[in-house]
């Protein structure tokens, strides 16, 4: 797979595979885990013991400073796209430091750093008042466009995984920091097997080809008429939705992964994919079930009756986790949310969203009328809450749009500004 990868990635950017010339922002405590070039380890400027402390935000912050080192690069490589905008909001806010750290060569203590690993990346460091000056420079003019402005010769950036929850960041990235950067996403992956690799690097819509031999999968189809049975790879249909069975894994046998895929066409006879929902990701506290990709939907119409606001991360609970905390009311949804541009929302349009999700889905409409679910809660957490959350997830996972987990939701609540 990786080599697929590195050779479309340097068929579309030639100087892509230029040595040293990627940066990679991936947090895998404890074990480093293979970046996505890694048949050629020369390509990288970040140290990998850089990603393995027990800190994912000191993880990011250090191999954000190696790559600020590098002005030559070509390739940002993030496992996730929400590593990505963490690390991008940790040079809006620890630029200054991080250039006394550039200009210097000296490595500050910080927390989640252990002392040993800090003396071993400190003997790569030299200092660099050059390009410790260019970055107060272009810090100072703003960080709109800062990535292109750091790194003149970035051709793209690589996100491993950039579509279902993460498609929020990279959107938000595109549109702010990383403006003028094409994004490629060049794996499918499930129940931790790679399954499918995406060979078209300059195209904005991810299409993953499945590989018949990395992986055994069985697909059920959506919306079947009766009682469904698993088909084949060459039994799929392009334009209907399957759900993904793998056998991949010793003692994983016909494993549903909860991933939903439907099939846009086909490559020499094998079919193209692209990831639509994860089943697990759907709210549901009548059986009314919201696709999290439908529910974002709502929640992107909702935002545009608000003036000025700007989403920067949500999560959503269904009330049956809250437990008593909840009060004596009919089963409903709560969604934490961070907004740039407003500091509070009024009752009126904090009822938007509920009013949205009744237009949009009929089935909950009809359960909001009859009293059997109650109105949906909407909070306003403060900036930086959800870096915490990904921090409290303690792996490298996509972010859960619906938290099913009670620590996770007492650290969101306890973030609560409105």
């Amino acid at each position: 797979g990786s080599l697929l990868y590195l050779d479309a990635l340097g068929t579309a950017f030639p100087r892509a595979l230029a040595r040293r010339g990627t940066a990679l922002l991936h947090w895998a405590p404890g074990c480093p885990r293979g970046p996505a070039g890694w048949p050629l380890p020369t390509l990288y400027c970040t140290p990998a013991a850089a990603g393995t402390v027990p800190s994912r935000a000191a993880a990011l912050r250090l191999q954000l400073l190696f790559a600020l080192r590098q002005r030559a690069l070509h390739v940002l490589e993030a496992g996730l796209a929400a590593e990505l905008q963490d690390a991008l909001l940790a040079l809006r806010t620890e630029w200054p430091q991080l250039a006394q750290e550039l200009a210097l060569g000296r490595l500050s203590p910080q927390p989640g750093l252990p002392e040993g690993v800090r003396e071993q990346l400190q003997a790569l460091l030299t200092p660099d008042a050059a390009r410790a000056a260019e970055l107060r420079a272009e810090c100072t003019r703003g960080f709109e466009g800062i990535v292109l402005r750091l790194w003149p010769q970035l051709e793209v950036v690589v996100v491993r995984t950039a579509h279902g929850s993460e498609r929020l960041y990279c959107n938000s990235l595109l549109q702010a920091d990383c403006q003028g950067l094409p994004f490629y996403c060049p794996f499918y992956q499930a129940a931790g097997a790679l399954l499918g690799i995406n060979l078209w690097p300059v195209e904005p819509e991810p299409r993953f080809l499945l590989c018949p031999d990395w992986a055994f999968c069985e697909f059920l189809p959506c919306l079947a008429n009766k009682e469904p049975r698993t088909v084949l790879l060459d039994e799929l249909w392009e334009g209907r939705e399957y759900g993904l069975v793998v056998t991949a894994q010793p003692g994983e046998y016909r494993c549903r992964t909860g991933e939903v895929l439907k099939v846009t066409g086909f490559h020499k006879q094998c079919p193209l994919v692209e990831p639509v929902h994860r089943e697990s990701q759907t709210l549901s506290v009548r059986g009314e079930s919201i696709p999290e990709e439908q529910f974002c939907q709502s929640l992107c119409r909702t935002l545009r009756m608000w003036p000025g606001a700007h989403l920067i991360d949500y999560v959503c609970v269904e009330s049956s986790l809250l437990g008593d905390s909840s009060g004596p009311c009919a089963p409903h949804y709560e969604v934490f949310m961070e907004l740039q541009g407003l500091r509070d929302l009024s009752e009126g349009q904090r009822y938007k969203l509920d009013q949205c999700l009744q237009e949009d889905f009929p089935i909950y409409k009809s359960f909001r009328f009859k009293g059997s679910i109650g109105p949906l809660r909407l909070h306003l957490v403060g900036p930086g809450s959800f870096t915490r959350l990904r921090e409290a997830l303690g792996s490298p996972v996509p972010m859960p749009r619906v938290l099913r987990e009670e620590q996770l939701l007492r650290l969101i609540q306890g973030s609560v500004i409105s």
